[in-house]
């Protein structure tokens, strides 16, 4: 059997030796492994640099869920006298349509994030929210909903 040369052997004590008084001198710093075998280079895409990955999306994974204190009670009676000036609302039906409105802005909402999502876009859009409310409401009422929200955005904005 051959031996190993003295060269060789001088080489890896002067890695091991170095490795040590890295750790010496880095203490927070991880210390990388002392054996003799190259490291494998980082892959790399085609146009020959390293990928970098979008975070916007994945950095706020927040539940956008209403709070319990949140209640759209206050306006169904103004609403109703903008409508039918006569008629009144009971305390029972206003807790039903407060639960009715929640839950359908959480599946709009819902809906729009997906819609976003599959985009590979970061931020809900116009255009997504149309697409949740006519994908969730049928028929007529969808084109109905589009309209009267198109209409209330704009009187926002020219009374702003």
């Amino acid at each position: 059997m051959a031996e190993p040369s003295s060269d060789n052997s001088e080489e890896s004590l002067v890695t091991k030796e170095t490795c040590t008084s890295e750790m010496e001198i880095s203490e927070f710093s991880k210390p990388e492994p002392c054996d003799d075998e190259p490291r494998k280079a980082k892959k790399k895409t085609a146009k020959g640099r390293r990928r970098r990955r979008r975070r916007c999306c994945r950095r706020r994974r927040h539940s956008y869920r209403l709070n319990s204190s949140v209640s759209f009670a206050t306006y169904f009676p103004r609403v109703l006298k903008q409508v039918h000036t006569g008629l009144s609302i009971s305390h029972e039906t206003l807790n039903i349509m407060d639960c009715f409105v929640k839950d359908m802005f959480e599946r709009i909402a819902e809906e729009a994030g997906r819609l976003t999502r599959s985009s590979k876009r970061c931020t809900i859009m116009s255009e997504d929210i149309q697409t949740a409310v006519r994908l969730l409401l049928p028929g007529e009422m969808g084109k109905y909903a589009m309209s009267a929200a198109t209409k209330s955005v704009i009187r926002y904005i020219t009374h702003k």
